[in-house]
């Protein structure tokens, strides 16, 4: 009835048509006429040339070249390419040494490092194990390049401890108490099985056809010898953590008892080294270990430690001493004593051996609080002029330092009570509340950044040396980012 005007065709809607549009050149099978330079593959701030200067160039490998002395044999790697690939590896988390090996087929920074050869984990893992503690001497080296670098001040320092898991599991652990009663049931096993064994050899040789019926033409006898070696071996593991158990309630029995005495001679204005001795010599003799005192099977050096998410772990007490000025780690080392308050004068002696200087002050948290640390904290102030912020006593999250009380401090009042009114200063409150700035975030950085929180060697030597190693790369990475490969310019090994 009405005239309409014809409608164009609407075009589906979709993808737009394809045009004629020219591409860069792709040809995965292209073969290259000149063979590829690995030097082109990385960027030149990469931190992978940066490891290979290092290594190349300023650090003494002569521990590491000096324990070559055998002319004979298959030629090994060069010790350079693998300091090389441990340093780099340890800096970027990549620690395994199977997982070394799989990074060198696919990781362009570390075929970088190796120049394009390939060693196993067998071999990265025998050199790294062979070589521990002239690897762990790199941490003095990594020290002493940033203190030339103007990194290290020793104005101000913090000391605290982490606890590292130990290549053992838990599990694997047993109670002095459940050792005895273990023990005593395996010995009876064992007499046991070695009735039944003399009583089959004598039957054996009394009657030949008995024993071919018995246990075969071979004349193999039953599974009771080899039932008998397995027992006797987990006998031998059982006394031997009998032992070490029974050693170390000793040694602790005589260390305090040797304490104690020294006291008393003090009090009493007398010296007899005799009389000290022989108290401790008593008091380990008549030391009986506590019945839920544990050994690992696994790793004997380790020990259970609670860590600081309140769970309990197979670890290590590790412990650092932090310098505030760049974060570079000024000593390292491992114990096997949860607690820290042992650590205080050892740490800060060690620290000043590393660097020659004695730090104007010392933050420790309550963890290395005692007596006897309240004490030598006094004496190094006197000695060196060191003045340690000790914390008397754990703050509940958010809980704030309340302010020191008017007036002066009673001549009477103690060791610890005079280090509490000091925090609650303000000066005592102003240099105390650095102490997490300043070491917290290098435990922070090793665990994520190095994937440093389960040490890989077992044994007290293998967690000290792998510790001092995890240091090094800590402090060459805080080389790295103050300097740069440009830093190293200038600096011999």
């Amino acid at each position: 009835m009405f005239e309409v005007e014809p409608v164009g065709k609407k075009r589906p809607q979709g993808r737009p048509t394809a045009v004629n549009k020219t591409f860069r050149a792709f040809d995965p099978r292209q073969v290259l006429l000149l063979p590829p330079s690995l030097d082109d593959w990385l960027p030149e701030d990469h931190l992978a040339r940066f490891v290979a200067d290092l290594v190349d160039e300023v650090l003494d490998l002569g521990p590491v070249l000096a324990d070559y002395t055998e002319k004979r044999g298959y030629p090994p790697y060069d010790p350079r390419l693998m300091v090389r690939l441990l340093i780099y590896g340890y800096t970027t988390g990549v620690r395994s040494s199977r997982a070394i090996e799989r990074r060198l087929a696919d990781d362009v920074a570390f075929r970088f490092l190796a120049a394009g050869q390939e060693p196993d984990f067998r071999s990265i893992a025998r050199f790294r194990r062979r070589h521990l503690d002239a690897l762990a001497g790199l941490f003095a080296q990594s020290l002493h390049l940033a203190t030339k670098l103007g990194m290290v001040k020793m104005g101000r320092v913090a000391l605290d401890g982490t606890k590292l898991e130990a290549s053992a599991s838990k599990h694997k652990a047993m109670s002095y108490g459940r050792l005895v009663d273990k023990e005593e049931r395996i010995e009876a096993e064992i007499a046991q099985l070695e009735a039944q064994a003399q009583a089959l050899l004598a039957d054996a040789e009394a009657i030949d056809e008995a024993e071919d019926h018995a246990f075969g033409v071979d004349g193999k006898e039953t599974d009771l010898p080899a039932e008998l070696d397995r027992r006797e071996k987990r006998l031998a593991k059982l006394q031997a953590a009998r032992t070490q158990i029974e050693a170390e309630a000793a040694d602790k029995a005589r260390k305090h008892a040797e304490d104690k005495e020294r006291r008393r001679q003090e009090r009493a204005d007398i010296h007899d080294g005799q009389a000290v001795t022989s108290a401790g010599e008593k008091a380990a003799k008549a030391a009986r270990p506590k019945p839920k005192a544990q050994a690992n099977f696994t790793d004997p050096d380790s020990r259970i430690m609670k860590n600081s998410d309140g769970a309990y772990i197979q670890a290590y007490n590790a412990q650092a001493v932090v310098d505030e000025e760049h974060q570079v780690i000024t000593a390292a080392d491992v114990t096997t004593n949860p607690s820290d308050a042992l650590n205080y004068t050892t740490m800060l002696d060690q620290s000043a051996a590393n660097t020659g200087v004695h730090p104007k002050q010392a933050l420790v948290d309550a963890g290395y609080c005692s007596e006897t640390n309240l004490e030598a904290a006094r004496e190094r102030h006197l000695a060196c002029g060191t003045d340690t912020f000790m914390a008397t006593g754990r703050l509940t999250h958010d809980e704030q330092v309340p302010p020191a009380p008017r007036g002066r401090i009673p001549k009477d009042a103690t060791l610890k009570e005079r280090m509490a009114h000091k925090l609650r200063t303000k000066p005592g409150k102003a240099a105390y509340s650095r102490r997490k700035a300043i070491v917290e975030p290098v435990f922070g950085q090793i665990m994520t950044c190095q994937d440093g929180r389960q040490l890989l060697l077992r044994g007290e030597d293998g967690a000290r040396g792998e510790w001092r190693l995890l240091a090094a790369c800590h402090n060459l990475r805080k080389i790295f980012r103050h300097a740069g490969t440009a830093g190293l310019a200038g600096l011999t090994g």
